[in-house]
């Protein structure tokens, strides 16, 4: 659950201690990045400056490697992130129903985010299980052999 971090000096702080805990090298940019993703929901643009100065990295490097990763966000997301696999093998057997079922459940399309916040939507390309398609990842945990009647209940155990 991202932590509440307000305004913009709460932010920059946060990110001022991170980069203080775990360096300025910029091997270690993606680490970070990921831990505010992680603490925040998502990477806002007062923490791509102060990376962008604390690290003496540009801010349009550092919002590249934000967009480039599906792991992360510049957006925010919503308290559950729901990412289903678009793969060949997953809608082979099936991906195609699921996915339509998703967006009937949640009244989203791919990249939305629900007006409430509890729900973000996304596709992703292959998650390296293949042999349990069609596969959707609910926050951390993983569900194979998804059929579209199981979607409702599967979303039913997210508060």
């Amino acid at each position: 659950m991202p932590v509440e971090v307000k305004g913009e000096q709460d932010v920059r702080s946060f990110v001022r201690t991170l980069v203080k805990e775990q360096g300025s090298e910029k091997a270690e940019l993606i680490p970070i990045l990921h831990q505010i993703n992680h603490e925040m929901g998502y990477i806002s643009d007062e923490a791509i400056q102060e990376l962008s100065e604390r690290m003496q990295i540009p801010a349009s490097h550092i919002f590249s490697v934000a967009t480039f990763y599906r792991m992360l966000s510049t957006e925010p997301r919503g308290r559950h992130v729901i990412q289903f696999c678009e793969s060949a093998p997953c809608h082979v057997a099936g991906g195609r129903q699921v996915w339509q079922s998703l967006q009937k459940e949640l009244g989203l399309t791919n990249g939305e985010t629900s007006a409430d916040e509890k729900w973000t939507l996304i596709t992703t390309s292959c998650l390296g299980v293949c042999g349990i398609g069609p596969v959707v990842i609910v926050d951390h945990d993983i569900y194979g052999n998804v059929t579209p009647d199981q979607v409702p209940t599967l979303l039913k155990n997210y508060d």
